[in-house]
């Protein structure tokens, strides 16, 4: 029995690296697969398995493949809404220090709710978040403002904040050093350069990276699976596909105020304990929103997903 890290996932192979940076292609035990998952992909990027070797042959060249048989239980992970309705959930990464959330105000349009979503779901599996506030250089005067409004929102709330452009070299130095020695995890639409800034910060991987569509100024789909590299300054980072809409699993409604900080420190003053924020009397998270304490954003944002039943409508 081998032990090692999951480099790589393509849905039905697993790149394993063992502790001596060997790596092997690996597949699922098929008692494994089904045992008590509820999501589409038992295994992610991220995690640490137990594996064994089997030699196969083919055009008279023997190689040997892996079999993962155990994964070691996770501290935390990041999921998302599935194209398989059938199952819950996809877990995009596991085991991590850091999630770094790219955001572009134009070229495309990342929402507010979007960016409230993610925080929410990483807050819930207990994971820090890093806002990058990449292309600045493509802005003008009123979405300059717009973007500083947010970054002392955000950067009120306890969320740490940088400023990019790989275009300009912007902010490049403070984000190495903000993903030094930790294991992160990139996210963010498609498009709004998430590849372009792992490649400035770790060169020679040469991800892959498209314009935006003309036509609808969103990205254009460019990583397909999720993949782990280690970077030469201390740590690593994960590329994962682009994400048009985030979902927050497991979470029950009165959960839901618990992963808005603002909201959750302020509903200790409610008149009622178990508040929901929405028609009771004496709720001192409306009065909060009434005179400028939670910004309006952050409640509409905690009111949609109070709202919808199966938490995954689009952020757009």
């Amino acid at each position: 029995m081998k032990e090692g890290l999951v480099i790589k996932s393509t849905g039905s192979w697993y790149t394993v690296e063992d502790e001596k940076g060997d790596t092997f292609e690996c597949k699922i035990k098929g008692k494994f697969r089904i045992k008590g998952i509820k999501n589409t992909n038992p295994v992610a990027v991220g995690d640490r398995v137990g594996f064994t070797l089997q030699s196969v042959s083919a055009d008279e060249n023997e190689a040997q493949v892996g079999l993962i048989t155990s994964i070691t239980e996770r501290k935390n992970y990041i999921i998302r809404r599935s194209i398989n309705l059938s199952k819950q959930a996809h877990i995009i990464a596991a085991n991590i220090d850091q999630a770094v959330l790219v955001v572009t105000l134009n070229y495309p349009v990342t929402t507010t709710t979007f960016i409230d979503r993610f925080l929410a779901s990483a807050e819930a599996y207990r994971i820090p978040v890093l806002i990058v506030f990449n292309k600045v250089d493509r802005y003008d005067r009123e979405q300059t403002k717009r973007l500083n409004e947010l970054k002392e929102l955000y950067e009120s709330l306890g969320y740490q904040c940088l400023i990019t452009s790989a275009k300009k070299r912007v902010g490049l130095e403070e984000l190495k050093n903000a993903l030094k020695d930790k294991t992160n995890v990139v996210n963010g639409h498609s498009g709004v350069g998430k590849s372009t800034l792992i490649n400035i910060l770790q060169p020679g991987l040469n991800l892959k990276t498209k314009e935006i569509s003309d036509s609808h100024q969103t990205g254009k789909h460019t990583t397909t699976y999720s993949e782990l590299f280690k970077l030469n300054f201390g740590g690593y980072i994960i590329d994962t596909p682009g994400i048009k809409a985030f979902g927050v699993l497991e979470m029950e409604p009165w959960e839901i105020s618990h992963y808005f900080v603002e909201i959750f420190k302020i509903s200790e003053k409610c008149q009622y304990n178990n508040c929901s924020h929405t028609h009771e009397p004496g709720c001192a998270v409306k009065e909060a929103v009434k005179n400028g304490e939670i910004a309006p954003s952050r409640f509409t944002s905690y009111l949609g997903l109070l709202e919808s039943d199966d938490k995954y409508r689009p952020a757009f």
